[in-house]
């Protein structure tokens, strides 16, 4: 790894032969907890989790460092948490103060450096250039950002930074030093740097990759590290995993095809005045016209639309279990559409979809319902559909565009269709770890 502490007096020919790095990637430290640490004094050196409401049933969307000494994660159940840490401060999440404070720190970065991609609501990628490339220059920078951050945010934030060659491989380094880390990965350190890593450890494995991998004789780093492309290619099952390849070896290159979401969704679990059909299709309809807004809004299309019920059963008959004890039934269908972003055609989706789920004695008390828009293109990429007239799409994006401008001025639910009505209050604005709403 490279030094933490770069020796000033070092002469400038050593400087200049010094290893290069091409992005920073920064990773704000149990980033929701730290925040309302920050605003509340009072909350900082003890266990804090963050919490949707306050149901022992529901579960921790963040922790901090503190509660996590004593095993509590995102995740974790709040009754189970209460268990393991006696000590635990619950907080109510306040979606919009870690929005507000999100900014703060982009700002923050941005007077060090330029912001390249904002990943999600507590990541970020910049790419250096020219004289910010040079390990130590990069190392004096990191720390730069570091301190910006609690001077000018605040002191109970701190991050994790990741240097290295390429994007890839500098989010992997912001994450094998927690918290307040500072970790580089250089061309002449890799791949053997990354032995000290789990197959989970990387961006894109999962558990079925994980699975799938160790099918094909991949079970440890060192597995992975010594298959060629080609290999690591068939074992992946796409061409995923001989970019892998290329990036666990620090190369960089830019794929369109990567630089854009490939899905876009919102989930709910209903209030008891909604677990009825009626309530349940009335706030599809919302989560959908929300998650149309976000499509617009980052210039995509879809092909396609997949709505997830789940429904409340007697034990006798559940197939699972939700997070919070729930014995349920689950259906989810998906419908391919030629590719769209106008609220008529998705909520046409939507509808026919709708028609398709069970029916029976069974299938009558939905409790969650997730829409999520899948296969979407990026804008440069959209081709006209040959069989829908171009007056007709025409109109259809206009009437969007003005439905996108009215809601973004006055609120989100200025003007929708009369479809979600029931669901208005439903299903409020949270916010993913992946997604900074912008709109809502």
């Amino acid at each position: 790894m490279a030094p933490s502490s770069p020796n000033s007096e070092r002469p400038a020919s050593c400087v200049s032969a010094a290893p290069r790095v091409r992005w920073l990637f920064l990773d704000l430290n149990s980033y929701f907890a730290s925040v309302e640490q920050e605003k509340e004094p009072s909350l900082r050196n003890r266990p804090v989790a963050v919490v949707p409401l306050m149901a022992d049933t529901t579960c921790c969307i963040a922790a901090s460092y503190e509660a996590k000494a004593f095993g509590v994660t995102t995740g974790t159940q709040v009754g189970e948490a209460k268990r393991m840490c006696p000590g635990l401060v619950l907080v109510e999440a306040r979606h919009e103060l870690y929005v507000d404070y999100h900014r703060r720190v982009v700002e923050a970065v941005e007077s060090c450096v330029p912001v390249s991609s904002v990943r999600s609501i507590d990541e970020m990628a910049c790419e250096l250039i020219g004289r910010e490339q040079p390990l130590l220059a990069a190392m004096e920078l990191a720390r730069r950002i570091k301190t910006t951050i609690r001077e000018r945010v605040g002191s109970t934030l701190c991050c994790s930074i990741g240097l290295a060659p390429n994007r890839y491989l500098a989010k992997i380094a912001s994450d094998m030093e927690k918290p307040d880390g500072l970790i580089a990965l250089t061309h002449d350190l890799l791949p053997h740097a990354l032995l000290r890593l789990k197959l989970r450890d990387l961006v894109g494995i999962g558990s079925r990759m994980e699975r799938r991998l160790n099918s094909h004789g991949v079970k440890s780093m060192e597995d992975l590290l010594a298959s060629n492309a080609e290999q690591l290619g068939q074992a992946w099952g796409g061409v995923q995993g001989e970019r892998l390849w290329h990036w666990l070896r620090g190369e960089d290159f830019h794929d369109a095809e990567l630089e854009h979401a490939k899905s876009i969704g919102h989930e709910h679990v209903l209030g008891p005045e909604l677990r009825t059909l009626e309530g349940s299709y009335a706030t599809a309809h919302k989560l959908l016209h929300k998650a149309a807004m976000r499509l617009r809004m980052q210039k995509l299309w879809a092909a396609g639309i997949s709505l997830s019920l789940r429904f409340t059963v007697p034990k006798n008959a559940a197939t699972g279990k939700h997070g919070s004890g729930i014995p349920q039934q689950a259906w989810t269908g998906q419908l391919r559409l030629v590719e769209c972003q106008d609220p008529q055609t998705l909520i046409e989706g939507l509808r026919k979809l709708w028609s398709m789920r069970p029916t029976g004695s069974l299938y009558e008390k939905p409790f969650l319902v997730s829409v999520t828009l899948i296969n979407l293109v990026p804008d440069a990429l959209h081709t006209l559909s040959l069989f829908s007239a171009l007056d007709r799409e025409a109109s259809r994006d206009q009437l969007a565009a003005t439905m996108d401008r009215l809601n973004r001025k006055y609120g989100t639910e200025t003007l929708y269709f009369a479809s979600m009505h029931l669901a208005k209050a439903a299903a409020p604005t949270r916010i993913a770890f992946h997604t900074i709403p912008d709109l809502f």
